[in-house]
């Protein structure tokens, strides 16, 4: 569990087209095997620790020929961003790829006094 040990907590959401293979024969479409699309994300503001990170598909465009195989995962998570990860393998051929994410965690507290 997370605890976040202060009042003042910061949400944070973003969407991102990870890629569209289609339109210039990109690897997720043409290739197969594993394959995998890794993007730095960056916050407009920092937390003052990692915050908690959720990712999900909000769009998928797939052949629908072939066997549909998805991972998608946050990692490298600092206080003032990530990495999102998009994976596939075997025969699948994706033509777009759209994730939403949502970032929750400690921010600075306006009212908090620091005593040197």
């Amino acid at each position: 569990m997370k605890r976040i040990r202060h009042n003042a907590v910061g949400i944070v959401q973003g969407s991102r087209v990870l890629f569209s293979d289609f339109a210039d024969d990109g690897p997720m479409w043409t290739g197969s095997g594993p394959r995998e699309s890794r993007h730095i994300i960056e916050f407009q503001s920092a937390f003052t620790a990692a915050p908690a990170v959720m990712v999900g598909i909000s769009m998928w465009d797939l052949d629908g020929e072939t066997n549909t195989r998805a991972d998608i995962s946050s990692t490298k998570i600092t206080a003032t961003g990530f990495e999102l990860v998009f994976k596939t393998w075997g025969d699948t051929r994706i033509a777009r790829i759209r994730a939403d994410w949502t970032a929750i965690g400690p921010v600075p507290d306006e009212d908090a006094w620091d005593l040197y």
